[in-house]
């Protein structure tokens, strides 16, 4: 068992990847790569002048792989379910469960229907601020959540969000992601960029 199913591969779930694994906890990522991601070149995000969106993927994705999260790239989960003390996502090649569940599939909000979310009359997921749905420890991202904003870096955001409410839950105390440059050395070392050049 994991402690954190991630479905979808785009800037939210991977966002949400990348902060649960770099805080510890076992993180499966299901990644078909279906994002919009790839139609896009990145002039709007805050540090990045100019990117192409599969580039962008790229550099997430090995971030993803830094912090030891498994990304099952290019398998396609096919249901959800409820266990009662979390999750279990079902994909060609078996199933795996969880504690907790993120949902990061853009616009398609059918394994959210399918597993009994509550929608607004938007016919979006309906989310709180940390992007919970009304079935607890089960989240929605991204464009689940939102009827027209559908933007890299709300989305990854809102990836965030969830993997911050996860973190809360499981330390027992508000949580914060936040390095200092010592913490950043430690982790990484020598890839460490310390703003020297």
């Amino acid at each position: 068992m994991t402690d954190v199913l991630i479905v979808g591969g785009g800037p939210a779930g991977l966002s949400a990847a990348m902060f649960t694994g770099k805080n510890g906890l076992k993180t499966t990522v299901y990644d078909t790569d279906a994002t919009w991601m790839h139609k896009a070149h990145l002039f709007n995000y805050p540090g990045v002048q100019s990117m192409d969106g599969s580039r962008y993927l790229e550099t997430l994705r090995e971030q993803v792989d830094d912090f030891g999260v498994d990304r099952q790239q290019g398998v396609e989960v096919t249901g959800v379910e409820s266990t009662g003390d979390g999750y279990r996502v079902t994909t060609e090649d078996g199933e795996e469960t969880a504690t907790y569940l993120v949902l990061a599939t853009g616009a398609n909000r059918d394994l959210a229907e399918d597993l009994g979310c509550d929608f607004t009359d938007d016919e979006v997921v309906d989310v709180d601020v940390t992007m919970e749905t009304s079935l607890e420890n089960a989240y929605a991202t991204g464009a689940m959540g939102r009827a027209e904003e559908w933007q890299a870096v709300i989305s990854a955001g809102d990836g965030a969000a969830a993997a911050l409410n996860i973190l809360t839950k499981e330390k027992g105390e508000h949580y914060h992601d936040f390095d200092v440059p010592d913490d950043a050395k430690a982790l990484f070392g020598s890839l460490v960029d310390d703003g020297d050049e």
